[in-house]
Parts: structure tokens; C-alpha cells; sequence
């Protein structure tokens, strides 16, 4: 499986983008998709996730601003990013669980593939 994210850039505090992410490979195999960043200096945080019956999670520093969604038949996923702040600047990952069973975590650790990242910037 291979990811590729797109979609990020700077904006304004208060903007938004949309972040979206194609899968390609075997994408029968992947069970959950999660988006995650990380600042310079700080360890990668799960933002939100998904899974194929369109469930998801949400990081509490995000919820009510973020949504993630999925158009399985293309195999995309997005994730929706409204009323940024300063504090969200970070690269943003997406990443899969790919061959193993289906966990709406947000934990970086259960998902075994990664995208290259795309660059999020929120000046004030």
C-alpha cells in the first residue's frame, strides 16, 4: 500500500484546508486510516481516524474543528480542517493499518504504513 498526501499549505489563523490522501496497492488489506502530525521538536499525534464503516475518532485538541472523511471507491481519504490555529502547524501524515484487524486508535504505533507527509502552516 502506498499514501499519498496532499492539500496542505499556510493560511491564516481562523482559515481552513483540506488535506486528502490517495491510496494505492492493495488497498482490500487496509482496515483504518489515520491522520497524524507532528511539530518540530514534538512527538506525532494522532489527529483523527477512520474506519471502513465510516466511524471515526477524533484527538480532543481537534474535535468540533476537523473531519475526517473516505470515498472508498476511489480509495481517498480526506481530512477537513476549519477554524485553524497557530498551534496546528505541523507536517501532517496519513497513515494506514494495513493486513491486521480493524481499531479506530489514534495511537502511531498500530499503523504499519505511512504517507511522505504535506506541511500545515497557521500564522496568527
Amino acid at each position: 500500500v502506498q499514501l499519498v498526501e496532499s492539500g496542505g499549505g499556510s493560511v491564516q489563523s481562523g482559515g481552513s484546508l483540506r488535506l486528502s490522501c490517495a491510496a494505492s496497492g492493495v488497498t482490500s488489506s487496509m482496515y483504518s486510516i489515520g491522520w497524524f502530525r507532528q511539530a518540530p521538536g514534538k512527538g506525532r499525534e494522532g489527529v483523527a481516524a477512520i474506519i471502513e464503516d465510516g466511524r471515526t475518532i477524533y484527538a480532543d485538541s481537534v474535535k468540533g474543528r476537523f473531519t475526517v472523511s473516505q470515498d472508498n471507491a476511489k480509495s481517498m481519504y480526506y481530512l477537513q480542517m476549519n477554524s485553524l490555529k497557530p498551534e496546528d502547524t505541523a507536517m501532517y501524515y496519513c497513515a494506514a493499518r494495513v493486513g491486521v484487524f480493524r481499531l479506530l486508535v489514534l495511537e502511531h504505533y498500530r499503523y504499519n504504513a505511512w504517507g511522505q507527509g504535506t506541511q500545515v502552516t497557521v500564522s496568527s
